[in-house]
């Protein structure tokens, strides 16, 4: 396994990320298997068509913050490779307008997440895709308490182009 390999993998990781926050959804949905496996959502999945449908349908009104850390990377064969990223996520929403999980409390406006992602990548006619995604959620907290927001500031936009995300994700 070419050390190209495992940063084609990284890079797919990356640009989930990416894309989730921008919801660029046929972005995202470029990035998986058709046959994709996923587990840990607090959404409907099953294949990668219903997974990019759940979570366009999940984060639809929400503001998100979606991070990967420290990924750790095997080779499972020429074709196959497992990584695991530490994650932290911040979703907010519009205060008392959904749940999470069941959970129903008063002045809910969003949830600060931590885990980590266990996924597999494989390489099909040449193409490195992602094709088990499992979210493993460490904590959560529920965000109710007032906070003050730094979001109307004259921030740095990121530029979608900086790092071109084009796929076919493939080694030359």
């Amino acid at each position: 396994m070419a050390c190209i390999d495992f940063e084609v993998a990284r890079n797919l990781k990356i640009d989930y990320f990416r894309h989730l926050d921008a919801k660029r959804w046929a972005d995202l949905r470029r990035l998986f298997h058709d046959n994709a496996m996923f587990a840990g959502f607090p959404f409907a999945t099953g294949d990668a068509d219903a997974f990019v449908q759940g979570v366009a349908s999940f984060l639809d009104g929400v503001d998100s913050i979606h991070q990967g850390f420290i990924p750790r990377m095997t080779s499972i064969d020429n074709d196959t490779i497992r990584g695991l990223w530490s994650m932290h996520d911040y979703l907010v929403w519009p205060r008392d307008s959904r749940d999470y999980r069941g959970a129903k409390v008063p002045g809910l406006y969003g949830i600060r997440g931590y885990g980590t992602y266990e996924e597999e990548y494989r390489r099909l006619d040449g193409q490195w895709r992602i094709s088990v995604m499992r979210l493993v959620r460490t904590r959560i907290d529920l965000l109710t308490d007032e906070s003050l927001s730094l979001r109307d500031q004259d921030f740095l936009a990121p530029d979608p182009e900086w790092i071109p995300s084009e796929l076919p994700h493939q080694i030359g």
